[in-house]
């Protein structure tokens, strides 16, 4: 897996209310990170409970960077008041002319490349309308009307553009997003497909470079100020506080079944109290069966079938990475505080 940086929760020790730690079986007491670890797979070394990590993490504050974890490092799990914790040991070599520094990046939480999309390019309104209210494409620079990397294009937006916004993602209407259960409008789906740079600009035209396309841009296309949100955000991984009862709605790329490292869409967000780094339980609904004795249909027991974490919440819905499945999993699937 790909490393890219991650800091650690800093200040995290264990709470007089906290859940009882259950650490993994035949658990080690010391563990080498090596290139390509995610701070899910570690904590799953340690717990049965990988979303207790910050409960059992401790920062060494003696060594620098002590929220970071990098390849090399040794974890090494002790006890303190009778509670297990665990500390990173860093060995920094020094000579009277050369220090070596850490040269390595530092481990992710999961790995970021399922992700990095919709990170920057997720976009979630209201509904519709307001989609449509946003500056849009006129034509190419060339006067061709469907446009790729390198060409300059024209966009239109009446309200003006934003004052020191200078990169644009060009999006397509996409779904409305309905709870299936309570039929509200959770949101307006908009499909990211390039990004523009601004090359100059008018009181309402600006002419702008086309930077990068993941399909033809076209006429009437929206063009959207670009998130530039960090592309290595802080997921602490941790239960939410609050009972979220949802479900999964929708999964990248149009399919019905989910899997490992699946992106899904979540009819809960951030009204409901979820926020970035917060795990939730998947269960499947139980099958209705005919009894083989009576006849009679029956209805099986949901069961557990893995864990997903939130990544990027909206108000009413949220975007999550499925990071266990012990079994296929599909949309309308259950999702709940673990």
């Amino acid at each position: 897996m790909k490393a890219k940086a991650l800091a650690l929760a800093a200040g995290f020790l264990l709470g007089a209310n906290a859940a009882a730690l259950d650490l993994a079986d035949n658990h080690p007491d010391t563990y080498t990170v090596v290139k390509g670890d995610t701070l899910w797979d570690i904590a799953g070394v340690f717990l049965d409970q990988p979303w207790q990590w910050p409960e059992i993490w401790v920062a060494n504050d003696q060594i620098e960077n002590p929220h970071l974890i990098y390849p090399g490092d040794q974890l090494r799990l002790v006890y303190r008041d009778g509670k297990p914790v665990l500390e990173v040991v860093r060995t920094i070599k020094m000579s009277p002319e050369v220090r070596v520094v850490q040269s390595e990046a530092p481990v992710t939480t999961i790995p970021l490349e399922h992700i990095e999309a919709f990170l920057q390019g997720a976009q979630i309104f209201s509904d519709e309308e307001s989609f449509l209210a946003e500056p849009y494409m006129v034509q190419g620079a060339q006067q061709n009307l469907i446009v790729g990397v390198g060409q300059q294009v024209f966009a239109r937006g009446e309200s003006g553009w934003a004052a020191e916004a200078q990169h644009y993602g060009v999006y397509r209407g996409g779904n409305t997003l309905i709870d299936p259960v309570t039929e509200e409008i959770l949101g307006f789906e908009a499909v990211e497909i390039g990004a523009l740079s601004v090359l100059d600009e008018g009181d309402d035209i600006a002419r702008l470079e086309v930077t990068r396309s993941r399909m033809e841009m076209r006429p009437a296309d929206r063009v959207i100020e670009l998130n530039q949100e960090d592309l290595t955000p802080l997921y602490y991984p941790t239960a939410p506080d609050a009972d979220i009862d949802a479900m999964i709605l929708a999964v990248d790329g149009g399919v019905s079944q989910v899997g490992n490292m699946s992106v899904v869409t979540v009819n809960k967000g951030a009204r409901e109290g979820l926020e970035p780094g917060h795990v939730l339980a998947i269960w499947k609904a139980g099958e209705v069966v005919r009894d083989p004795v009576t006849g009679d249909a029956v209805q099986l027991p949901e069961q557990y079938a893995g864990v997903l974490m939130i990544f990027k919440p909206f108000d009413k819905m949220s975007y999550a990475l499925v990071l266990e499945a012990d079994r296929p999993l599909k949309v309308g699937d259950f999702v709940r505080t673990p």
